[in-house]
C-alpha cells in the first residue's frame, strides 16, 4: 500500500493520485509483483486498473516499467471483493460473499502468495479479520492533513516484527512487516 507520512492512503475527495512513484520505485514493486500468484482488489481499485492496465503495453511511447506491469498484471489471476459488481474481464474472479470465509477459504484453498491493492475500505477490512499476513508500505514524504487513513483507530497492530526497511532515492520508505510467528528464526 502507498501511505503518506500522516498514514492516509487517500488524500481528501479520495484523491489518490499524490503518490510519486519513480523509476527505482516501480522496478521494486514490480520485483515484489512478479512473486505473487494472485491480486487481490475491492472493486474501486480494480476498476481503475481494469481502465488503464489491460492496453499500457501496446503504447509505444510507455517506458520499459509499464510494459512489464502490464504483461504481469494481465497474466496474473485476479479476485475482485464486490457486493455490486456482478463479472470482470481480464483474469478476473468476483467474490460477493462474506469477506472472512471467502479469503480464508482461498488461503485454505489455493496456497498462494496474494497481493492485496486495496482500496483503503478493502485493506481495512482485512485488518478487521485479521486476514494479512505481511504488511509492505511505501511511505511517501507528503502530508495529506486528511482523507482515508489506512489505520482505522480499530486495527489491532500488535505482534508484528519488522522484516525490512528499504529508502529510495525519491525519499519513499518502504517498510516491511509480517506477523512475529512468521518471521524465521
Amino acid at each position: 500500500m502507498q501511505m503518506s507520512l500522516d498514514g492516509f492512503a487517500e488524500g481528501p475527495d479520495n484523491d489518490a493520485h499524490w503518490p510519486v512513484v519513480d523509476e527505482e520505485l516501480s522496478e521494486s514493486f514490480l520485483d515484489q509483483l512478479a512473486q505473487a500468484d494472485m491480486f487481490l482488489y475491492g472493486r474501486k481499485t480494480y476498476e481503475i486498473m481494469a481502465r488503464f492496465w489491460p492496453w499500457a503495453d501496446g503504447d509505444p511511447a510507455i517506458s520499459p516499467f509499464y510494459v512489464d506491469f502490464a504483461r504481469c498484471w494481465k497474466q496474473t489471476p485476479k479476485v475482485v471483493f464486490s457486493n455490486t459488481l456482478a463479472s470482470a474481464p481480464w483474469n478476473t474472479t468476483v467474490l460477493n460473499g462474506n469477506l472472512l470465509e471467502e479469503v480464508t477459504e482461498l488461503k485454505a484453498r489455493r496456497n498462494c502468495a496474494m497481493v492485496l491493492f486495496g482500496g483503503a475500505q478493502t485493506a481495512s477490512a482485512f485488518m478487521k479479520h485479521n486476514l494479512i499476513d505481511e504488511y509492505r508500505l511505501f511511505v511517501h514524504p507528503v502530508l495529506l492533513g486528511g482523507g482515508t487513513a489506512l489505520f482505522p483507530t480499530s486495527a489491532q497492530m500488535a505482534g508484528l516484527e519488522l522484516v525490512d526497511v528499504t529508502t529510495f532515492d525519491s525519499a519513499v520508505v518502504h517498510v516491511h512487516y509480517q506477523r512475529a510467528a512468521q518471521v524465521a528464526a
